[in-house]
């Protein structure tokens, strides 16, 4: 079944795929831009539910790859997402039927929509992370053990790489990586091939509407001069963790990814306090005055606590008034299996994986 994704509803994808990206996917400004320019050259994208694909149609799963911090420099074309499919389509020498994000958090979100507006495809309704992961084993489909190869790579050299094999899905991560920090840390990538079985079967499903209507939320929000933090927390059945200014950020790219940590003053109820969040391009940990008190997969986001906006690892700065809430993981990440694969001993640190929520 397939529905004409509306104009009116990329603003609202762009910010409620910030919020889940949990500070990392990238900033979705540049991508809604693009899209909105697609739009008015005419081009449209149709939503697909993913159970209405056949079990043998082939779907490409697209993403930009990189730091965060190189994407504000080195702005993103739709043109090397698209390039990233065809590359993929030539190897394999099958057409693919639709296309999907890796992941549904911040700018990655849109990477879909911008291939499938430049191919004229589908974009099927899910992704395979519920939110925003920064290796390629932190996916449902590492989860579920499927084929990681082959992975196709394009940058804006022109230079095209197919990773044709890798002997498990850290390798994978490993080689792709090694590729795009040499391409300057930011590329366009196709992952391995998925068929509509395995994404039925794997896939995060309804996460492109999840985004809309959360994004929509928060714009209904402000409309109505209602606090925007509460808005997605009643509508995520999230939990507000810290409230407070923004003190220090320590940041480096290095390996291809954005890693450091942002140390928040508490305010308010919290004032007296102290939060420090540690993450590897997403928020991975929280600690409240040296004790671990939230971790991935549970969501942890950061917010501006006066609009609701996400704020990324990227762009955090000293001074900002924030809200640090976390919101519930996809079921999946849950699993022994998923908390193995992106739980807080998967970002090396020695801690038992404790939900936020019961």
């Amino acid at each position: 079944m397939l529905e004409e994704f509306a104009e009116e509803h990329i603003e609202p994808l762009a910010i409620g795929a910030w919020i889940l990206g949990t500070g990392g996917g990238g900033d979705p400004y540049i991508s809604t831009l693009n899209l909105r320019r697609l739009y008015a050259e005419g081009a449209r994208v149709d939503l697909m539910d993913p159970m209405a694909l056949d079990d043998d149609d082939m779907v490409a799963v697209v993403s930009k790859m990189g730091a965060p911090l190189v994407g504000q420099e080195r702005l993103g074309d739709p043109v090397h997402l698209a390039r990233a499919v065809e590359v993929m389509e030539d190897y394999i020498g099958k057409r693919f039927r639709a296309i999907m994000s890796v992941e549904i958090g911040g700018s990655n979100a849109l990477s879909s929509f911008l291939a499938a507006a430049v191919l004229d495809r589908p974009v099927v309704n899910a992704d395979a992370m519920g939110r925003a992961y920064p290796e390629a084993q932190m996916t449902s489909f590492a989860i579920g053990n499927l084929p990681m190869f082959p992975l196709s790579l394009v940058d804006v050299r022109d230079n095209e790489v197919i990773v044709t094999r890798a002997a498990s899905w850290k390798w994978m991560e490993r080689i792709s990586r090694k590729v795009c920090t040499e391409v300057g840390s930011t590329a366009a990538t196709c992952k391995a091939p998925r068929t509509g079985r395995e994404v039925k079967e794997w896939g995060i499903h309804d996460t492109v509407t999840k985004a809309v209507e959360l994004g929509k939320a928060v714009l209904d929000a402000r409309r109505r001069h209602a606090d925007p933090v509460d808005a997605i927390l009643d509508h995520e059945g999230g939990k507000q963790l810290f409230r407070g200014k923004v003190i220090d950020v320590a940041r480096e790219t290095t390996g291809g990814f954005l890693r450091g940590r942002t140390i928040i003053e508490g305010i308010d109820g919290d004032r007296g306090s102290r939060l420090e969040l540690a993450f590897q391009n997403e928020w991975a940990v929280a600690f409240r005055d040296g004790e671990p008190v939230a971790m991935t997969p549970d969501l942890l986001c950061l917010l501006d606590t006066i609009s609701g906006s996400a704020i990324g690892t990227e762009s955090v700065r000293y001074g900002q008034r924030v809200t640090v809430v976390a919101l519930p993981a996809p079921a999946l990440l849950t699993t022994p299996a998923g908390i193995a694969a992106v739980g807080p001993r998967a970002f090396g640190y020695d801690i038992d994986f404790r939900s936020v929520f019961p």
